[in-house]
């Protein structure tokens, strides 16, 4: 298995009313699952501009940058970072992660990090509202829990679920990230998955 973190290469686009910056990965072992990869990461990036209104609304302006969370036993979990503005108060901000397993090219879902049937919408619902009184957010509505396809990325030894701009709460609070160790996790975690592969 290859170990070693996969080589990012940062590319940039700029353009009347777009500043792009957005990652490429090398040095996977089989060309093909490369290329995949980095077409489903500038798949996202250009589903994201669409969204945000870039190629319908001359007014809009974007910013896109991105992080990397995790790049470590053959696990590449990023976040795209994309700031529209068309006017008004303030922009909008969207984030949308992509976590990979870069031996098959596996774009994993929420779902797919835990065994079949578990119920892990309920136990991390539970722990975001746990953090939810903790941190003292104040929501725009009753917490339901969160969604089975719910935004995430891993970082490290945790899993982060997060929200988008009013999802939960006011413009003001951004978009709100909830952490959560892989180890209280531990006894749905599907074990070849991203998140057993932090486990060990």
């Amino acid at each position: 298995m290859n170990e070693w973190p996969v080589q990012i290469h940062v590319r940039t686009i700029k353009q009347p009313r777009l500043d792009l910056t957005y990652p490429t990965v090398s040095g996977l072992p089989d060309y093909r699952i490369q290329q995949y990869v980095n077409a489903m990461i500038w798949n996202t990036v250009q589903q994201l501009l669409k969204d945000q209104g870039y190629y319908d609304n001359p007014m809009t302006t974007v910013t896109a940058t991105f992080e990397v969370k995790t790049n470590q036993r053959g696990i590449l979990s990023l976040t795209l970072i994309n700031y529209a503005f068309s006017g008004g108060a303030h922009g909008m901000t969207v984030n949308k992660s992509l976590t990979f397993d870069v031996q098959t090219g596996k774009l994993y879902s929420l779902a797919e990090l835990f065994t079949p049937g578990s119920d892990y919408v309920r136990m991390i619902s539970d722990q975001v509202a746990e953090q939810i009184k903790a941190r003292d957010i104040p929501l725009l509505g009753t917490f339901e829990g969160i969604s089975p396809n719910q935004d995430y990325y891993i970082a490290d030894k945790c899993l982060v679920v997060y929200f988008q701009l009013y999802e939960l709460a006011a413009y003001v609070y951004g978009i709100l990230h909830f952490p959560i160790s892989v180890y209280s996790l531990q006894s749905i975690v599907d074990e070849n998955g991203p998140l057993g592969k932090m486990l060990y």
